[in-house]
């Protein structure tokens, strides 16, 4: 019997987090490094802005990579957090992870896995140090701007900014649950989501750094903030099937097993409160609840891509919005071509990860143009002030 185990029965060692914050702080230096050469000599709003639109790619790629770790069943790679056996690097795990890997080759421990689960929460690490350089250089210079330069300064949003960094907080508590719980499906759905919701934190900032208001009728703001809705909640169903992996209980199109309404258990199914494959009373998940999963996602998408194409035809009649239109309606497409391959194709890697990024680029775009619609309120000053520093370079 295999003796790598965990060096904390409770899942959590907190040795190497310090050689974990050591990481995630090297690779904020190296990107902020990058940023400030590359847009030497502009100012402080502009370096601002950089700094939130190059936090915003690189959480986008962490949700992938994220992504990446569940879908190659690494998420256990290494079962205790914040390091890999009590180390900060599977090199330092490597008779450990090599002893759990003999025992079970095909089990949740491997040095592939535990390098993947290592560089997802690196990359979390250094998106974390970025967040907490965002918010205490906008209180810094919110403070130092607000006299010499109004205009500017109302552009930067600290408040956002310390919001991101909570919410960032938040999710590496998650992330160190997920891990210690053992992929318990709430959790794992609630990390995705939060993933999401960073997004969406930074994309409101990059509209208040650079305001392009985008007037839209009453009706088509309410529409907007409705349609978002929908999508943060097929997003959570979309979580809900890859974490109890039912999206191969129907594997033909348009029906289900061969049945437009096959045999389902919607109650065990979205049950919350329950370990991964299992009820809470410690039975096997009966393969009707999977079932009732991968339906209530795609009657779903039934409803959200039907909302998104009426929304979207509508926004392209506006003034200024055919391009965000076109995007809106370019990824419905995508998320209906990723959607059908994953279940015509038995749930390809590609088309799995495409789908989730398809997903977050949805909900984020939506969520700009939500601020976008309500952006005249912030707008205190006009764009014509320039600070002096843009016009030297």
């Amino acid at each position: 019997m295999s003796t790598a185990t965990p060096p904390s029965q409770a899942g959590i060692d907190l040795d190497p987090l310090l050689q974990m914050l050591g990481f995630g702080a090297a690779l904020a230096l190296l990107a902020l490094g990058w940023l400030l050469w590359r847009h030497r000599g502009a100012g402080t709003p502009q370096r601002l802005r950089a700094l939130t639109l190059l936090t915003l790619v690189l959480t986008f790629d962490l949700v992938l990579f994220g992504a990446f770790t569940r879908l190659s069943d690494s998420g256990l790679g290494c079962p205790d957090w914040p390091g890999c056996y009590g180390s900060a690097s599977p090199l330092g795990a490597h008779a450990e992870i090599t002893e759990a890997q003999t025992a079970m080759p095909t089990g949740p421990v491997t040095h592939r896995k535990a390098w993947i689960e290592m560089i997802h929460r690196y990359l979390a690490t250094g998106v974390g140090a970025l967040m907490t350089v965002l918010m205490i250089w906008s209180a810094l210079a919110v403070r130092r701007l607000r006299r010499s330069d109004p205009a500017a300064a109302a552009r930067i949003a600290p408040g956002w900014a310390a919001l991101g960094f909570v919410w960032v907080c938040l999710q590496g508590a998650f992330g160190a649950l997920t891990v210690t719980m053992k992929l318990y499906p709430a959790i794992v759905t609630a990390h995705l989501l939060g993933g999401i919701g960073l997004l969406v934190l930074l994309a409101v900032q990059m509209q208040r750094h650079d305001p392009q208001p985008l007037q839209l009728p009453a009706t088509l703001r309410r529409a907007a903030w409705g349609v978002l809705a929908l999508l943060v909640l097929q997003v959570a169903l979309g979580g809900w099937v890859s974490t109890n992996y039912a999206v191969l209980a129907c594997q033909d199109i348009p029906t289900c097993q061969g049945r437009w309404w096959p045999p389902m258990d919607f109650e065990s199914g979205f049950t919350l409160r329950r370990p991964l494959g299992h009820l809470p009373d410690g039975s096997v998940l009966p393969f009707e609840a999977l079932t009732a999963i991968h339906m209530a996602h795609r009657l779903g998408a039934v409803v959200v891509l039907t909302a998104l194409l009426a929304f979207g035809l509508a926004l392209r009649r506006q003034p200024g919005a055919a391009g965000p239109a076109r995007a809106l309606l370019g990824l419905a497409a995508l998320q209906l071509l990723t959607g059908l391959s994953n279940v015509v194709l038995d749930w390809p890697l590609l088309a799995a990860l495409l789908h989730t990024g398809g997903a977050a680029l949805l909900t984020t775009l939506m969520a700009a143009l939500v601020a976008r619609s309500h952006a005249r309120q912030h707008r205190s000053a006009p764009r014509a002030v320039l600070d002096p520093q843009l016009i030297r370079t």
